[in-house]
């Protein structure tokens, strides 16, 4: 066996040799703990961390990245220092073994699931081609240069480059070879298929493919039409044969990770701190030893309040996912928190931005009226019992429409059905003697289930034809050309050769770029335009569709063009997209289907909520204005008696201060206009926020993330977006906050988003009961939090006035260790996780409540201020009460440490008492279990025994004044 290999286009520097391990397994990729080597990765998923031999080092080497934490082993070097410690180094030891285990058992755990998660994907089944034939096998022994073997509806397990299928007809090159297909079909089953693929190396374009198959002598442009990519699973084909070009890491999801950037920003982030880190560390040794000690105690605090904070997060995360009701049956479905770290920003949301399609409403497309020559048809009901392939689904009627059908005199309206038919790239599968169809598209899969409900029956395609039944004659069309849709053509359209040899171009698109492309004097153009803007105003979603009649001078002088594009290998698709508009241009206009896309349940309750819990609503869609309009009054995004800010009066009012005053506005604006907004942008998102809302009609997807990124720019509030499918990517990922819905456009919004819902009505209960309860629990925790650490730190500062400054500590060692560790912890915990105001139902019911949130009113510098004060005042009490208390007495050190310790955890207890508005079993616990083990520790730590071993300590209890002192203190702390 001999491969041919020619020499590669430019930039084209990877080799694939089918059915050729001996090539490719010399140059695979080998890896020795941190070092990597080799060409060719394997099919293993990797995404776990650790191993048994580097979990303990990588842990360790991760934790102390953390500033806090090195800073915090440098104390522990420095407390085994006899002549500069101020504790035991035992004491320091404690708080730093206690967030390294909390951390590490942490990444541990997520470690461990991510193995379980990888080692699934590893089994997964895959058939590969051997010397014995197919055989099967798991995908982590696929490698690059194997042939697979994939059947209907399995997972696509790396790259591969599709050979041929069991579709009849189907073929892998659009290239003038007919009979590739039947000799690679025979080539594979025989081992004998020595093909050489040339293409660009690993690379994260998921939407970009260029290479060269050199085979028999032929080599054949390839691109990503050309491509099934790892993660995909195949519909509507039996079976495919494909060869492997990328596995694992270098498949073109996998690329798509930011790794690499995030080591250098890390990297860039260290060495920018590191400098800090070391001046602080020289000015550090001038400070004078009950400095260090102060420092020390503030230092177990900046230590371990992340790692409680951590831990709170987490179960406000598992919270959002226990909830029941945010539990969707239908998809089963349930509300997931994909991040840890924005909890408490789901409470202070000021601005949400809302995809419409698929977001607002259930994408669930129904065919309801359509304008044919002028004609609105779709007002009146019949039935549809002269269609054998009718399946009842059409809720579209009108007897005059199927009676034109039926007498075929009129020509326009069996154009019009004839493009619905061929105008697509739906794939149809046969069940119980019916076509079924699969769509990349609901309107897609809509308008050709309209067109076959009226006698327009979709048969089957190949490479290069369709089959239409057309009132039950069975026409042949042979497909020349498909010009696909995108995002930023916003139509599509295909060229086809007619069964009576004529030449047509059908064209479907939104109603803007078809009109601009209409010949002159095309007939009914001033009626389909009424009738387009009668569709807006009942909500309906609008398609215009177009033919044009082709001369074979025409599409001889096109097709070369196309064939010049199509191989090209520098600027395609701009060359492309050059050859398409000289063929969508003299079109004429055939008729506008009309499509309702309902609302989903409950998404006028929940944007009237939102509206009235202060957070702005803004509808980015591409639908028309009349159509976004309506949808607004339809989900109470605006009020009857609101007042309409058109277009073109925006820009004269970001001039006129009078107007920003007003509060029944709604704003409206389109893509033009966003070309404008930079210029004002701070005057226009004034504005705005002075509206009831926005909506911003005809937009792109970038010119979504656009607008996210204008009123970030330009407003201080939380900006959330939500949306559903891949055109909503870039909004979700530009905002604070993005929620990507489970639709049925796929999971990308899902796996772009910090949280992930089943339904936009579930949004309400997110932001008005978890947003709100996380806003106040942290809150809640950071007051308390910051108000016993400081008050319990600047005790020590009084007392340093008593011992002369000297590194004499006012706590014994053991209670600076177990403070914060067990003494306070559990309660604030408590707190932080279960506290709440009024109850979820409440929430919902008062919506106002929101704003506190949004003003930040439970933690801003006045809230500060007036905690430091009070952990002030409370320091003084602590120390100076039991000083004057004790200090006619003859009692030493340890009585009157014991004492402030004491008065100090029942002041902190009491404190978080009275805090707490829901008590639950568990801070009822919290607060038995913290006290109780204070007085166990107590009696342990001043026991005979240690008294023997230890004579620094002594009995403590048994003094009664000490108690007395205690009581004193903590009814002075809680009186004000």
């Amino acid at each position: 066996m001999t491969w041919t290999s020619h020499f590669p286009l430019s930039g084209m520097t990877w080799q694939v040799r089918a059915n050729c391990q001996h090539f490719h397994k010399p140059l695979g990729r080998k890896s020795f703990l941190c070092f990597r080597w080799g060409r060719y990765a394997d099919n293993l998923v990797r995404s776990y961390k650790y191993s048994p031999l580097t979990f303990l080092p990588l842990t360790l080497y991760e934790q102390f990245q953390r500033a806090a934490n090195f800073f915090f082993l440098l104390i522990v070097v420095m407390q085994c220092v006899p002549l500069i410690a101020t504790l035991p180094w035992y004491i320091t030891m404690l708080p730093l073994l206690t967030v390294l285990i909390m951390r590490g058992a942490k990444d541990l755990l997520t470690d461990l699931g991510r193995r379980r998660s990888d080692a699934k994907i590893n089994r997964r089944p895959c058939d590969i081609l051997t010397t014995q034939g197919f055989t099967a096998a798991q995908w982590k022994d696929v490698c690059v240069g194997d042939i697979l073997r994939i059947h209907k509806d399995q997972v696509i397990p790396a790259d591969l480059l599709l050979l041929c299928s069991t579709e009849p007809h189907s073929l892998l090159f659009a290239c003038p070879c007919v009979e590739i297909h039947t000799y690679i079909n025979i080539y594979i089953k025989s081992l004998s298929f020595l093909g050489v693929v040339w293409c660009e190396e690993p690379n994260g374009r998921l939407y970009l493919f260029r290479g060269e198959l050199h085979w028999r002598g032929q080599s054949h442009l390839l691109d990503i039409e050309h491509m099934l990519l790892r993660g995909t699973v195949l519909r509507n084909t039996d079976t495919v044969y494909g060869l492997v070009i990328y596995t694992g890491m270098c498949t073109s999801s996998t690329q798509t990770r930011r790794s690499l950037l995030l080591a250098v920003g890390c990297g860039l982030f260290e060495h920018w701190v590191g400098s800090k880190i070391e001046v602080l560390a020289a000015i550090r040794g001038s400070y004078s030893p009950a400095y260090r000690g102060f420092l020390n105690f503030w230092g177990y605090i900046i230590l371990l309040s992340p790692a409680i904070f951590e831990l709170i997060h987490v179960v406000h995360c598992l919270q959002i996912g226990w909830d029941i009701k945010m539990y969707w049956e239908e998809n089963e479905k349930p509300a997931q928190a994909r991040t840890t770290s924005l909890n408490e920003e789901l409470g202070q949301v000021g601005h949400l931005l809302s995809d419409k399609t698929g977001t607002l409403t259930q994408n669930r497309l129904i065919f309801r009226q359509c304008c044919i020559a002028g004609h609105i048809y779709g007002q009146s009901a019949s039935p549809h019992l002269w269609n054998r392939f009718s399946c009842g689904g059409l809720q579209f009627s009108d007897q005059r429409l199927v009676d034109r059908l039926l007498q075929r005199n009129c020509p326009e309206t069996l154009e019009f059905f004839t493009a619905l038919a061929l105008c697509h790239t739906v794939m149809s599968e046969w069940k119980d003697g019916l076509p079924r169809y699969q769509a990349a598209s609901p309107d897609e899969e809509a308008l050709v289930c309209a067109a076959r409900e009226l006698g327009w029956v979709f048969l089957s395609r190949t490479r290069d034809s369709l089959t239409v039944s057309e009132l039950g004659f069975t026409l042949h069309y042979h497909l020349l050309a498909v010009l696909d849709f995108s995002s930023k053509r916003r139509r599509m359209s295909v060229l086809v050769r007619t069964p009576d040899g004529g030449l047509k171009l059908y064209c479907k698109g939104a109603d803007v770029i078809i009109l601009e492309r209409l010949r002159k004097g095309s007939p009914h153009q001033e009626s389909t335009e009424q009738a387009l803007e009668a569709f807006a105003q009942s909500c309906l979603r609008t398609l215009c569709v177009a033919v044009r009649c082709v001369s074979e001078a025409q599409w001889m002088e096109w097709s070369h063009a196309l064939s010049q594009a199509a191989m090209a290998t520098t600027h395609r698709e701009t060359m492309l997209e050059e050859v398409y508009e000289q063929m969508e241009k003299e079109l004429t206009m055939l008729g506008v289907t009309a499509i309702e896309d309902r609302l989903q349940e409950g998404v006028p309750e929940t944007i009237s909520s939102l509206r009235q819990a202060g957070v702005k609503v803004w509808v980015l869609t591409g639908d028309k204005t009349e159509t976004a309009v309506n949808v607004g009054y339809a989900c109470k995004l605006m009020d009857p008696d609101t007042r309409l800010l058109q277009v073109q009066n925006v820009f004269p009012w970001l001039l006129w201060d009078p107007y920003l005053r007003s509060n029944s506005l709604a704003l409206m604006f389109s893509q033009a206009e966003l070309t404008k907004t930079p210029e004002m942008g701070g005057r226009f998102v004034a504005l705005s926020n002075q509206c009831q809302s926005v909506l911003c009609c005809r937009v792109t997807p970038a010119q979504k993330a656009e607008v996210v990124e204008l009123v970030k720019k330009n407003s201080s509030s939380v900006t959330m977006a939500i949306g559903d499918g891949a055109n909503d990517v870039n909004m979700i990922k530009t905002a604070h906050i993005g929620v990507g819905l489970c639709g049925v456009e796929g999971g990308q919004a899902v796996q772009n988003a910090d949280f992930a819902l089943a339904q936009f009505s579930f949004l309400r209960r997110l932001l008005l009961v978890h947003g709100r309860w996380s806003y106040r629990r942290i809150c809640s925790f950071l007051r308390y939090f910051l108000y016993k650490t400081t008050c319990f730190a600047l005790v020590h500062i009084w007392y340093s006035l008593y011992n002369g400054f000297s590194a004499q500590p006012m706590y014994e060692s053991w209670f600076i260790a177990l403070y914060t560790v067990m003494y306070t912890s559990l309660p604030v915990q408590c707190l932080g996780i279960f506290e709440q105001d009024i109850s979820a139902e409440s929430s919902l019911n008062r919506p106002e409540l929101y704003r506190v949130g949004q003003k930040q009113e439970l933690f801003n510098p006045l809230i500060l201020c007036g905690t430091l004060l009070y952990s002030i005042y409370t320091s003084i009490i602590l120390f100076f009460i039991p000083v004057g208390v004790l200090q006619s007495l003859d009692l030493d050190y340890q009585t009157l440490a014991v004492t402030v310790e004491m008065s100090a955890v029942f002041s902190a207890t009491l404190e978080i008492i009275l805090q707490t508005r829901f008590w639950t079993k568990y801070n009822c616990a919290a607060v038995l279990f913290s006290l109780v083990v204070f007085f166990l520790s107590s009696v342990i730590l001043h026991s005979p025994r240690l008294f023997t071993s230890f004579p620094n300590d002594y009995i403590f209890f048994g003094n009664l004044l000490g108690f007395f002192a205690s009581f004193a203190t903590f009814t002075h702390v809680i009186v004000p």
